[in-house]
C-alpha cells in the first residue's frame, strides 16, 4: 500500500485520534455482533502497546443530527473494555471543553471513546470547523474505519488537513487486497455478483467485466437480466426501470456473464412455503429464492479452476434456511479453492454475514468490513477516507 500506515507514526507519549467504525447492531443497550470492534483491536492495541495514547471515535446508527439516548457509545465501550481488559473512558460528547479536557488528561496506555459523532449534523455535511475542533483532541490521525471510507464526512475526510495522518491496519488491509484484485489479479479471475439489484451493481459490473475471466450472476438480480432477454419470471423481484440497463450491460459483456440454468422458486420467500425447481421459464404465481441444483455444480466447478475470486452478494434468500443451499455451496467452494491458493475478497455487507453463517470466514483471503466501501472500491472509485491519508 502506498499510503501512510500506523507503523509509520511514532506514537510514543503521543495522543492518537482514531476513526474507528463501531457501527454495529444495538438494541437495547446489548450489542449483536461484535465484529467490528473486534476489526479495530490490532490497531487499538499496537498504539496502547507503543506507548500512546487513543481517543477513538465513530458513529453509532442514524441518528441524523440529533442526540438519540439509544444510540450512545456507552454499551460499545464496556464491550471495547472486556475485548482489551482494561477501562475505557467515555465523554458525553465528540467536541467541546469537556472532551478536549479529556483527551489531554489522557495518560499513555489509556483509552477515551467519545460521544456518536452522527449527534452533531456537521459530521455528515463533512463541516471543515467540525473536523478542526475533532482534530484538537489529538496529534496524531489514525483512519482504520473502511466501512465508512466512502462518505465524505468530517471525521473521515476533513481531520487529516489538521494533523499528521496515517492508515490503520485494517484500512491497510482492506486497500491492498481489494487493489490487489484490481490492480494485478492472477487468472483466471471469477466474480460472483448476487444480490437484489442490478442498480447497485451495475458500476461494479462493467469495471470487473474489463478484468475478469469469467462473471457468475445469482440473487434476485437475476430476475432482471432475464426479462430483460424476454424470458418468464413469474412473480421475481425485477427492476422495471432496470430492463434498459440490464440489455446494456449484456451488450457489453462478451460472453462473460453466466446465468443460472435453474432456479428454485416459491410462493413466498419465507420458511416452509411450497418450493420446486424449474429452468429457465419461471411460472405465474411464483418467485425465484435460490440458484437451482445444476446452476450450483456449473458455478462450483468453474470457482474451482480460479486463481482470484471476488464475492459480493448472496445468491439466493440465505436467510432462510430452505433457500440457503446455493449461497452456502459458493461459499464453501471459495473456501476450497483458497485452502488451493486462490486468493478471494468476499465484498462486505451480506457476502460476510453469509461466509460468517456458513463458517468459512476464516478460510477466505479477506473479508471486507465494508459493504458500501467495498462496492464502491470495486467500481473504480477513489473513495475520500483512503484520499485523506497521505502517500509514503
Amino acid at each position: 500500500m502506498a499510503k501512510k500506515t500506523l507503523n509509520d507514526l511514532n506514537v510514543k507519549g503521543k495522543r492518537v485520534l482514531m476513526r474507528v467504525d463501531f457501527n454495529v447492531p444495538l438494541k437495547a443497550g446489548v450489542i449483536g455482533d461484535d465484529t467490528r470492534i473486534r476489526a479495530a483491536l490490532p490497531s487499538i492495541k499496537t498504539v496502547l502497546d507503543k506507548g500512546g495514547s487513543l481517543v477513538l471515535m465513530s458513529h453509532l446508527g442514524r441518528p441524523d443530527g440529533k442526540v438519540v439516548d439509544s444510540m450512545r457509545m456507552k454499551p460499545v465501550a464496556d464491550r471495547l473494555a472486556k475485548l482489551l481488559g482494561k477501562p475505557v473512558k467515555t465523554a458525553s460528547d465528540c467536541i467541546g471543553p469537556e472532551v478536549e479536557a479529556a483527551a489531554k488528561a489522557l495518560k499513555p496506555g489509556e483509552v477515551l471513546l467519545v460521544e456518536n459523532l452522527r449527534f452533531h449534523p456537521e459530521e455528515e455535511k463533512g463541516d471543515d470547523a467540525f473536523a478542526r475542533k475533532l482534530a484538537s483532541l489529538g496529534d496524531f490521525y489514525v483512519d482504520d474505519a473502511f466501512g465508512t471510507a466512502h462518505r465524505p464526512h468530517a471525521s473521515v475526510s476533513g481531520i487529516a488537513k489538521y494533523l499528521p495522518a496515517a492508515a490503520g491496519f485494517l484500512m491497510e488491509s482492506e486497500v491492498r487486497y481489494l487493489g490487489h484484485v484490481l490492480a494485478k489479479p492472477a487468472s483466471p479471475f471469477i466474480a460472483i455478483l448476487g444480490g437484489v439489484k442490478v442498480s447497485d451493481k451495475v458500476m461494479v459490473i462493467e469495471n470487473l467485466l474489463k478484468k475478469v475471466d469469467c462473471l457468475l450472476i445469482g440473487g434476485a438480480m437475476t430476475y432482471t437480466f432475464m426479462k430483460a432477454q424476454g424470458m418468464k419470471v413469474g412473480d421475481s423481484l425485477v427492476e422495471a426501470d432496470r430492463l434498459d440497463v440490464a440489455k446494456s450491460i449484456l451488450a457489453k459483456a462478451g460472453g462473460k456473464i453466466v446465468f443460472p440454468v435453474d432456479h428454485v422458486v416459491a410462493r413466498d420467500a419465507a420458511a416452509g412455503a411450497d418450493k420446486m425447481t424449474v429452468g429457465n421459464e419461471i411460472p405465474d404465481g411464483w418467485k425465484g429464492v435460490d440458484i437451482g441444483p445444476k446452476t450450483i455444480t456449473a458455478y462450483c466447478d468453474k470457482i474451482k479452476t480460479a486463481k482470484t475470486i471476488v464475492w459480493n452478494g448472496p445468491l439466493g434468500v440465505f436467510e432462510v434456511e430452505d433457500f440457503a443451499a446455493g449461497t452456502r455451496a459458493v461459499a464453501l467452494a471459495i473456501a476450497a479453492a483458497t485452502a488451493s491458493g486462490a486468493v478471494s475478497v468476499i465484498g462486505g455487507g451480506d457476502s460476510a454475514a453469509a461466509a460468517v453463517k456458513f463458517g468459512v470466514a476464516p478460510k477466505m483471503t479477506h473479508v471486507s468490513t465494508g459493504g458500501g466501501a467495498s462496492l464502491e472500491f470495486l467500481e473504480g472509485r477513489i473513495l475520500p477516507g483512503v484520499a485523506a491519508i497521505p502517500d509514503k
